[in-house]
């Protein structure tokens, strides 16, 4: 069984950065993806990431439109963790962040469908005060 724990959330001004962190315990894992929940919505893609034999070693990346530029989502499947780093917040950024896991690489055609994944963390919640 496979447990997902993410840290690093927490509260920070608009135009601020936080970093968070997510570690897999359990088993390899071949794609990682954060999605994320504000208030009153629905769970939304945010970034992911997935490790082919074909692809690059750092492993292809795909972000939402709405992050793109400002978020960085880097890992090490071998070490079995995943980080989000988030610069140039914004309040609609405020949200619970959850850190998702499937154990093989992922087209990236499918990265933001969350049925895709397995396992998912608790979530931490990041809050960006205007």
């Amino acid at each position: 069984q496979v447990q997902l724990v993410e840290s690093g959330g927490g509260l920070v001004q608009a135009g601020g950065s936080l970093r968070l962190s997510c570690t897999a315990s359990g088993r390899t894992i071949g794609t990682f993806g954060w999605f994320r929940q504000a208030p009153g919505k629905e769970r939304e893609f945010t970034a992911a990431v997935t490790w082919t034999l074909s692809g690059a070693s750092g492993g292809t990346t795909r972000y939402a439109d709405s992050v793109k530029g400002r978020f960085t989502i880097s890992g090490d499947n071998a070490k079995r963790m995943v980080y989000l780093e988030m610069n140039s917040l914004e309040s609609e950024d405020t949200a619970v962040y959850y850190c998702a896991a499937v154990a093989v690489p992922l087209s990236p055609h499918v990265l933001a469908l969350p049925f895709q994944y397995t396992y998912w963390g608790q979530g931490t919640r990041v809050t960006v005060s205007s």
